[in-house]
């Protein structure tokens, strides 16, 4: 059986294709999709090409890859085309979001970490995928992303699904008062271990999420740590500055 990580509330509209890899793929189980962290592009091309083939859909689809730059940049995909996807120089650049409403194009998010956040919009058929690190996080990418959807594309957050995918938890990242003081206003988001602190990216982007108007029984959280889950997801800090990624996508089915 294929390898994805999927949520359960996306699977409820036929119309709408996501999906969030995982390294147990393919055969060597390393299975990165970063065309931007030195690793062997034929390999890395190759391992798309089968992704692609794997999400099971018949008709061709158009990936668009960015390249994240940790920025509060978003782009709107208002064409059917593929961009960053067999190499890197034709990717998106210096964006962290992505929002189409084109058939067959899935916007991708490369992470080992950060939190990647997919959302939907279940009346006007727009989606879209972000990129938040902390600093994309401090910057209320997020936010910021669903502000663009309803100016843009008259959007009503109601209509808005979300899935929060993998990424560092709480248990698991350890920062500093240099990175901590950017969220010292939601002293919920994070717990003090001496002069440490162990920062909740995933709930901060959730409060985002409601702060915006999304209902919070059309949020998901994966709730995965891929510090803790190494084995499944690949985690920068965990694995000490690996090179591998995983990618989180959604797209709208192609016309038929």
């Amino acid at each position: 059986m294929v390898d994805f990580y999927r949520f359960k509330q996306f699977e409820n509209y036929p119309k709408c294709i996501h999906a969030v890899s995982t390294k147990l793929i393919s055969e060597p189980y390393d299975f990165s999709l970063a065309l931007h962290t030195g690793e062997d592009v034929k390999s890395i091309v190759h391992n798309r090409k089968k992704l692609s083939s794997l999400l099971g859909i018949d008709n061709n689809l158009h990936f668009i890859v960015a390249n994240q730059t940790h920025s509060e940049h978003i782009e709107i995909i208002s064409k059917t085309e593929t961009k960053g996807w067999q190499e890197i120089e034709d990717a998106v650049s210096d964006c962290d979001a992505l929002i189409t409403n084109q058939k067959g194009v899935m916007l991708t998010i490369l992470t080992a970490d950060c939190v990647p956040v997919l959302l939907y919009d279940k009346e006007k058929e727009i989606v879209a995928a972000i990129h938040a690190g902390w600093k994309g996080t401090e910057a209320q990418i997020v936010a910021k992303t669903v502000q663009k959807l309803i100016r843009v594309y008259n959007s009503d957050p109601e209509d808005i699904i979300a899935g929060v995918a993998p990424a560092i938890g709480r248990c698991c990242y350890e920062v500093g008062k240099d990175v901590a003081k950017h969220f010292f206003n939601e002293p919920r988001s994070f717990d003090v271990l001496g002069e440490k602190y162990m920062l909740d990216l995933p709930l901060i982007n959730k409060k985002q999420l409601l702060d915006s108007g999304v209902l919070e029984e059309h949020i998901e959280m994966s709730g995965v740590c891929t510090a803790c889950e190494v084995e499944r997801f690949f985690s920068y800090r965990k694995e000490q500055g690996c090179s591998g990624r995983f990618m989180s996508m959604i797209g709208l089915l192609p016309s038929v």
